[in-house]
């Protein structure tokens, strides 16, 4: 059951054969057409000659555990502890102190607002390791950083508390192909979201015509039964 709006602000609850809903789409597949294409090509200009590529590099460090004096093996509490330093290490690694003594070194125009947005920590669940991933427009820029962060922080880490130190499992590299944008989810996207405005701007049509083009819209609009059909003289 459907509610049927004219209109003028009358309505009707009528069902509505799927049918129906078919042929009124046949008759204005055009637009659906038309609107589908536009966003597309809109999305495949966007994608290929607006956007600017962006490339992410990736450093992955570990935090090291200390063995306890006197001793050669490494206890379960020890492990804990490295795991929580972890966690704690991945919020220094974006700390204002750490990322603008990157920018001095490297002598980056970004500001630390700027820098940190481009920059996401993660730790690896239940382990000592910590993933940091840079994005930039230059691939040689994220890579840089990428790699510039840990040097930094390691000294950091040292100075702010006695702790335990890092070391680095696997150096960035310069990315060779972009994270962004995603040219195929983009079009695939535009072409859906063509369709659905396609479908939508028929209704909408069909929803502000208040033409009767046949018996039945009359009996619809008026609720009269219809007795007979005058035929147009040629």
């Amino acid at each position: 059951m459907y509610k049927y709006i004219k209109n003028g602000g009358k309505t009707l609850e009528e069902v509505i054969d799927l049918r129906e809903y078919f042929s009124i789409i046949k008759k204005k597949w055009y637009i659906i057409a038309i609107l589908c294409v536009i966003c597309v090509a809109a999305s495949s200009v966007y994608s290929f000659f607006i956007a600017k590529p962006v490339y992410q590099a990736e450093t992955t460090l570990i935090v090291k555990t200390e063995k306890a004096e006197g001793s050669q093996t490494v206890s379960g509490d020890q492990v804990s502890v490295s795991q929580k330093l972890a966690v704690t290490y991945g919020e220094v690694i974006k700390s204002r102190t750490v990322l603008e003594n990157v920018i001095k070194n490297l002598n980056l125009k970004e500001t630390y607002g700027e820098l940190s947005g481009k920059i996401s920590v993660s730790t690896v669940s239940d382990t000592q390791i910590i993933k940091i991933s840079v994005k930039d427009t230059n691939n040689a820029n994220a890579a840089k950083i990428a790699n510039e962060i840990p040097k930094v922080f390691t000294k950091e880490a040292i100075r702010i508390a006695d702790a335990n130190g890092v070391e680095v499992i696997d150096k960035a590299k310069i990315p060779i192909d972009p994270v962004a944008p995603n040219k195929k989810m983009n079009i695939a996207i535009a072409g859906v979201l063509g369709i659905m405005v396609g479908v939508f701007s028929i209704f909408m049509i069909e929803f502000l015509d208040n033409k009767m083009r046949n018996p039945q819209d009359i009996e619809k609009e008026l609720g009269l039964t219809l007795l007979g059909v005058v035929p147009k003289e040629v």
